[in-house]
């Protein structure tokens, strides 16, 4: 698989506007200048791979580790935590829904600080403290724990904005799809490391505390060091890239900026906001962010659980079985990143790998006395993350102004934390062991979710036909630079075209 640029074509002179019928046409503008020179295909490929290697393993690791976070909650609890803490009733699916409680209350201020100050120092304050508070939850009584698990919320808020950020200010349209599903489906990898970590603790009957205790306190030790790297290693903005020399500073903001979606923009403009909030695709991106994590909420928290107790294979067997699970996302998800940067076709590869996840779901649903369905389902449905990683990358690339990117990016992801807030308790203990309604919410919500992203789809083909209609016709090269540089929205900018 190569993470390459495709060859385009340039042209000197003028610009063709690029039609509507994909990301192939919206994407491949020809030719990025500055300062009348052209970036040839073999400088583009060298800075290209230099971003490549500085960021995108950093980025993994980040998300890898973020995951783990996350999934501690599920792995500790076939560990003895439950048990421990005196959980009794709905006790630990509140338990999942507090850290997101959490999220939702900082996601706008978490936005508003990374777009206010140097956003990599940021990022890695957030992660640092994030760490601390992961250590502490190795808590004696529930009531700590849970105010902990809200706390964690907050400072895990700023993650994925800022990976959508760095995303958008470092890669080109047609290169982002592919770079978010990369960093996207590193989940996969947490799940699996933190679910082997798990089992060595449960197999290890010598600890100094309980094996739980121990999970939560090696990965908030990691999750520290981590931030301090972050500190150090992830410029704040291509200009401040230390891996690069001046002339290729240079080149790496002429590549985005045939984004036509300007640069990074201190100034806070309210007219970018209330643009936002007006924008049909915004509520579309909020719809769909609600629809696809309330079953991520759910099995995010209970996978572990659906194993052991519904599934039936016990405590430890089922934070082994749980890696395929990690394999199937990481694997699944990058290599649905490579078709959609080969066909570019975005929904089209998001609708069919949401279908799978929706017959997979059905399976575990519908299926419940049969072992090897439940462990079909449950595996096939962790392809349903390229739903998200579609919008995502959607966002990165169709919202155009600073301002208006943080706040469409802080309203999908508020619905992520409605999702996922509401996720949990889906699963309700009066249904233990096999939690039927829930399973069956997962397969209506990702009914749901297919059915946005078709909207989605039409929405974004329609506006470019419009446009296409009313301002058809060449870009010269003088408004093309003006186009690159400006602040402008994707509405205020006539010119702009969406992927889809």
């Amino acid at each position: 698989m190569s993470l390459s640029p495709s060859t385009s074509d340039v042209e000197k002179n003028s610009v063709r506007k690029p039609s509507l019928d994909s990301d192939a046409e919206v994407e491949k503008t020809p030719g990025v200048m500055l300062d009348t020179q052209i970036i040839d295909e073999a400088t583009n490929t060298r800075i290209l791979r230099k971003i490549d290697l500085c960021l995108m393993p950093l980025m993994m690791f980040i998300y890898v580790v973020q995951f783990m976070d996350k999934s501690t909650n599920s792995l500790a609890s076939v560990m003895g935590m439950r048990q421990d803490l005196g959980m009794k009733g709905d006790d630990y699916s509140w338990s999942g829904t507090a850290f997101y409680i959490g999220y939702l209350a900082f996601e706008f201020p978490a936005v508003f600080m990374l777009q206010k100050f140097p956003m990599a120092k940021t990022l890695s304050v957030f992660v640092v403290l994030w760490g601390m508070v992961l250590c502490c939850h190795a808590v004696p009584r529930f009531g700590g724990f849970i105010a902990l698990r809200t706390i964690l919320g907050v400072l895990e808020s700023a993650v994925t904005p800022a990976f959508v950020i760095l995303t958008a200010q470092w890669y080109k349209r047609e290169e982002q799809f592919l770079r978010t599903s990369i960093w996207f489906a590193s989940n996969g990898l947490g799940l699996i490391l933190g679910s082997l970590v798990a089992y060595g603790l449960t197999e290890n009957h010598h600890l100094p505390m309980h094996g739980w205790k121990l999970l939560f306190i090696i990965t908030g030790v990691l999750t520290m060091a981590l931030g301090i790297v972050i500190f150090f290693h992830i410029p704040d903005d291509p200009s401040k890239a230390w891996f690069l020399n001046e002339e290729e500073r240079k080149l790496v903001l002429a590549r985005i900026a045939s984004n036509q979606q300007g640069f990074e923009n201190k100034t806070f403009k309210k007219e970018q906001v209330w643009e936002a909030l007006t924008d049909i695709r915004t509520w579309l991106y909020f719809l769909f962010s609600v629809s696809n994590n309330i079953p991520n909420g759910g099995l995010t928290n209970f996978s572990t659980i659906l194993l052991s107790e519904t599934i039936g294979l016990g405590p430890t067997r089922a934070l082994l079985m749980q890696t395929p699970q990690g394999g199937v996302e990481f694997v699944g998800c990058i290599f649905l990143g490579w078709v959609v940067q080969r066909t570019e076709r975005r929904c089209l590869i998001a609708t069919i790998a949401q279908a799978i996840a929706l017959v997979a779901s059905c399976l575990l649903a519908f299926l419940p006395h049969s072992q090897g369905a439940g462990l079909c389902g449950l595996y096939l449905v962790m392809l349903y993350p390229i739903g998200l990683i579609c919008v995502l990358s959607l966002v990165a690339s169709n919202t155009a102004g600073h301002t208006k990117k943080i706040s469409v990016n802080a309203i999908l992801l508020i619905g992520y934390c409605l999702g996922n807030l509401l996720g949990p308790q889906t699963f309700r203990a009066e249904d233990a062991p096999g939690y039927t309604a829930a399973k069956i919410c997962i397969v209506v919500f990702f009914g749901l979710a297919i059915g946005i992203t078709m909207l989605i789809w039409f929405v974004n083909v329609r506006e470019n036909r419009r446009r296409d209609q009313l301002y058809g016709g060449d870009i010269t090269e003088a408004e093309l630079h003006e186009l690159q540089t400006a602040d402008l929205t994707d509405r205020q900018n006539k010119h702009f075209r969406y992927a889809f």
